[in-house]
């Protein structure tokens, strides 16, 4: 029998063994109650709130009212090159990858590396009053979040009609932007409202303090999460994420920049003198080395007390040749050199060997390079620092909760990975209105999908518990992957003993880590195959060297 056809022997005994096993189990489990599988999912219902509370309220249930309510943009993003300056991302109402509910849609940005616009006008505008300003989305990240963003923008006056909605870009002005947002191990969510300079009219964006919550987990877990904004009259806000407060503060104390400017600037004609001295020492130009002061003295000289320890070998060396040690048996001289073996410590050397010199100790005499000392300089004056003026555009605005009114509603963004899934947004006065629309989905929501889960992983291990043979079908495939793998690393010319060598003992998880990077597009296969160009070479050289034939030989055999 050839090597090739002992190889095909192998992969057919280990095939038909698999096979036995797994009809073994079918009959095995006939006589069993078939494991119970997990409840399909829940009836869902959209959810309502009062009309009279919602500035907005969208749930993406409704394709067709999708369509109508939310306009895509028809822009370009200003500031990056043409060829990718459209906004052309594509937004889809569909059911989320993990379905809590059989009628529970979501809205998805299901491309990656493109810019994508879309915005609503709001039922009625949101005119900061007395009331408080809420703000409540989920977003799911189901594929994990790379790099991009996930907030939305609260639009202000001036984006009144879906005409301006079709020309909603990047640098339309928005009032309040909220939401996460990540780059590599840069985290964020952001809180960032647009405050306008009663003076000059300016408008400067302010920036809220870091949440006080880690936020790595939400990005990578897959799973929905709910974002709270609340901003109150009396300027303070929260922050929440799944209902759990992580960053809370004032608009006038905790932004950056703040809200109000200094009533004091420094003037910026003012220069410091050419005579200021700012040095508080200076060297004493008096000063002088003295006569005997030796600057040539060593830090350190031999320990003049030392005493050579008994049992010191001055003549033993500290290393000495492996005595066991054997040149190996394919050691070729011409090609590797003459062969030594190495070295070790000599265990002769048990108080010292070699020459023995007296440890080092710090020089009493050693003084080191002479510098003269410093003193207090008579003509210090300080530091110097412009003198402060009034500020010309100082303004104190006790009241920046009263923002530019909201009109609309909008995602803009751009995110390296896919499926970026927003649900359930509401616009509302009323905290309370938020708790009770969170109640009928996020929390209903998340409930399911941990009970599915937690039901799964129940169903597999009794399945499991009461099928022991699973445990022979897991231990069978494993082998027929390692056989197919020392297979196609071997190839037709090689022994089985060879590959398996070759193979250096691969464990399990060495081949599962493989199928993964398959899985993840990283390898096409276990190993990719020559071209036919490869191929042609190597027919070759076996030809030149008759390995070739001696191979079809040898398989004549």
């Amino acid at each position: 029998m050839t090597l090739l056809s002992s190889k095909r022997f192998l992969l057919s005994a280990l095939l038909l063994s698999l096979g036995a096993s797994l009809a073994l189990a079918e009959e095995q489990d006939a006589d069993k109650a078939t494991v119970e599988t997990v409840e399909e999912a829940e009836t869902y219902h959209s959810p309502q709130v009062d009309k009279d509370k919602a500035f907005f309220m969208e749930h993406f249930d409704d394709q067709e009212a999708f369509e109508k309510k939310w306009v895509k943009s028809e822009a370009k993003k200003k500031g990056v090159a043409e060829e990718i300056a459209k906004y052309d991302g594509q937004w889809q109402i569909t059911t989320p990858i993990k379905k809590a509910f059989n009628a529970d849609l979501g809205l998805v940005l299901a491309t990656e590396a493109k810019h994508a616009a879309v915005s609503a006008l709001l039922d009625r505008p949101f005119v900061f009053g007395d009331k408080p300003l809420v703000v409540q989305y989920e977003v799911t990240m189901q594929a994990g979040q790379i790099c991009g963003g996930a907030y939305l923008k609260l639009l202000s006056k001036g984006t009144d009609t879906k005409a301006d909605l079709r020309s909603f870009h990047d640098q339309t002005p928005y009032t309040i932007m909220f939401g996460p947002d990540k780059c590599g191990s840069d985290n964020k969510l952001h809180f960032i409202f647009r405050h306008r300079n009663p003076v000059n009219g300016s408008i400067e964006e302010k920036h809220s303090k870091k949440p006080t919550e880690r936020l790595e987990e939400i990005y990578k877990d897959k799973a929905p999460h709910l974002y709270t904004l609340i901003v109150s009259p009396d300027n303070t806000y929260s922050i929440m994420i799944d209902n759990k407060e992580v960053s809370s503060g004032s608009l006038l104390e905790d932004f950056t920049p703040p809200v109000n400017p200094p009533d004091e600037i420094d003037d910026p004609n003012d220069v410091k003198p050419v005579d200021w001295d700012e040095r508080e020492k200076i060297v004493d130009s008096s000063a002088v080395k003295p006569e005997d002061w030796d600057e040539s003295a060593p830090a350190q000289i031999p320990d003049p007390d030392a005493v050579k320890p008994d049992g010191w070998l001055d003549h033993e060396p500290v290393n000495i040749p492996d005595p066991e040690a054997k040149k190996p048996e394919d050691w070729d001289a011409d090609m590797d050199g003459e062969w030594e073996a190495p070295l070790i410590d000599n265990p002769a050397c048990s108080v010292g060997c070699g020459e023995w010199k007296p440890p080092l100790i710090p020089n009493p005499s050693f003084k080191g390079k002479w510098r003269p000392p410093l003193i207090t300089n008579p003509n210090y004056k300080g530091r110097w620092a412009p003198r402060k003026i009034p500020n010309p555009d100082y303004f104190y605005d006790d009241q920046p909760f009263k923002m530019t009114p909201i009109h609309a509603i909008g995602f803009e963004l751009w995110s390296m990975s896919p499926n970026l899934l927003f649900d359930n947004l509401l616009i509302t006065d009323d905290p309370a209105t938020a708790e009770q629309f969170a109640a009928q989905t996020f929390t209903p929501k998340l409930s399911a999908l941990t009970k599915y889960e937690e039901s799964f992983l129940d169903a597999a291990v009794q399945f499991v518990a009461a099928n022991p043979w699973v445990w022979a079908v897991v231990v069978l495939l494993i082998l027929v992957v390692i056989v197919i793998y020392i297979y196609v690393r071997a190839g037709p010319d090689e022994d089985v003993e060879e590959a398996l060598k070759k193979a250096d003992a691969m464990t399990p998880d060495d081949l599962l880590d493989e199928e993964e990077q398959e899985a993840r597009g990283g390898k096409a296969s276990l190993e990719e195959p020559a071209d036919d160009e490869e191929q042609s070479t190597l027919r070759k050289r076996k030809k030149d060297d008759g390995s070739g034939d001696a191979s079809k030989k040898k398989d004549e055999e």
